[in-house]
């Protein structure tokens, strides 16, 4: 079983404003990428988010730990729960490939482009903590490497929209 979780916990410097409720083809980025992962996922999870169209969580250990304590919060409650695998993405990856799980494979394994986007095992719990817990540098890279976790590159990478422009250019290629 695979936990869904959209990493939603930035303060979107770049974009101004919210990019969450940004809209893309008249849908909010926070709403897209909570249908995208709901295709593969049994239920899904918006960590750093009070609000959104899926439960939240806050991120572990405390707030405003970036994407990994997103992550850590999502493996918590995956294990808990007896999940499997936590596939991740960020609030502002829009134009997911219909076949990411299959591209990602087995987990751990991330977008070598986009480290948000990726399937970690329950087990890569006790690695982000102690990443977390740590004066080191709280990153991806650290956690793909702590975990083994395999860099794969798309025929395609999705979006990564975190200024205006880039929402205006993901528009454009999408023909609105």
């Amino acid at each position: 079983m695979i936990l869904g979780c959209v990493l939603a916990g930035g303060q979107s410097t770049r974009f101004g404003s919210d990019k969450a409720l940004a809209k893309l083809d008249g849908q909010s980025l926070l709403t897209r990428a909570v249908d995208a992962l709901s295709g593969w996922c049994e239920q899904v999870v918006v960590v750093g988010r009070e609000e959104a169209p899926a439960p939240t969580l806050p991120d572990w250990p405390r707030p405003h730990m970036g994407p990994l304590g997103g992550i850590a919060a999502a493996l918590h409650l995956a294990a808990d729960e007896g999940y499997d695998a936590v596939l991740t993405c960020g609030v502002d990856s829009a134009g997911l490939p219909d076949d990411l799980p299959e591209q990602l494979g087995a987990a751990p394994a991330y977008v070598a482009d986009q480290p948000v986007i990726a399937l970690w095992p329950v087990s890569a719990s006790a690695a982000v903590d102690a990443i977390l817990e740590s004066d080191g540098k709280h990153s991806l890279r650290a956690l793909a490497e702590r975990t083994g976790a395999r860099a794969v590159q798309l025929a395609r990478n999705p979006d990564n929209i975190n200024t205006p422009a880039d929402l205006a250019e993901a528009e454009k290629r999408r023909g609105l």
